[in-house]
């Protein structure tokens, strides 16, 4: 089990860093493109603005992703550094286990439910429907969830997966 855990960090990891750093790469050339043709051409490209902004959002998603997988998510410690042995273990399979439920029922499911309930709505300047900049959203809660059912794993036997 360890060693399937193991794999599939690995690849989740590598595809999520891989995901990130393509999208940073394309924002930065797409701002760079948006400034020349505005402060040098004197007409600027009204289209990178948006796919900028659509980039952001999948950028902020996968990274948020990739922060869970990593364990290098933003979180307060003072409470958890108070406890030791069992109790400690009690409380990081507890906060695993919330972070878990709100990526399967919020960003996942809730995701879904924005993703399609948007599909009749249009991006202004691309024309592309919405439910694609919203769809984002569940595949970021599934990782987010195989990260969780890993990080909840390791809580519990006390090994840490390794990539």
């Amino acid at each position: 089990m360890k060693q399937f855990l193991g794999k599939v960090k690995f690849w989740m990891d590598k595809f999520l860093s891989i995901a990130c750093a393509v999208l940073l790469s394309f924002m930065t050339i797409l701002v760079l493109i948006q400034v020349f043709s505005r402060y040098v051409l004197n007409s600027p490209v009204a289209f990178t603005e948006e796919l900028v902004r659509y980039s952001l959002i999948w950028t902020g998603f996968i990274g948020a992703a990739y922060a869970f997988s990593t364990r290098e998510h933003m979180s307060l410690t003072l409470v958890r550094d108070k406890f030791t042995g069992k109790a400690h273990t009690a409380l990081l399979v507890a906060i695993d286990s919330l972070i878990l439920l709100l990526a399967i029922f919020v960003i996942t499911i809730g995701g879904f439910k924005l993703a399609v309930s948007a599909s009749r709505e249009f991006s202004a300047l691309l024309g592309i429907p919405r439910s694609l900049v919203y769809s984002i959203a569940p595949i970021s809660g599934i990782f987010i969830i195989i990260a969780q059912i890993i990080n909840i794993y390791e809580d519990i036997t006390g090994e840490k997966v390794d990539c």
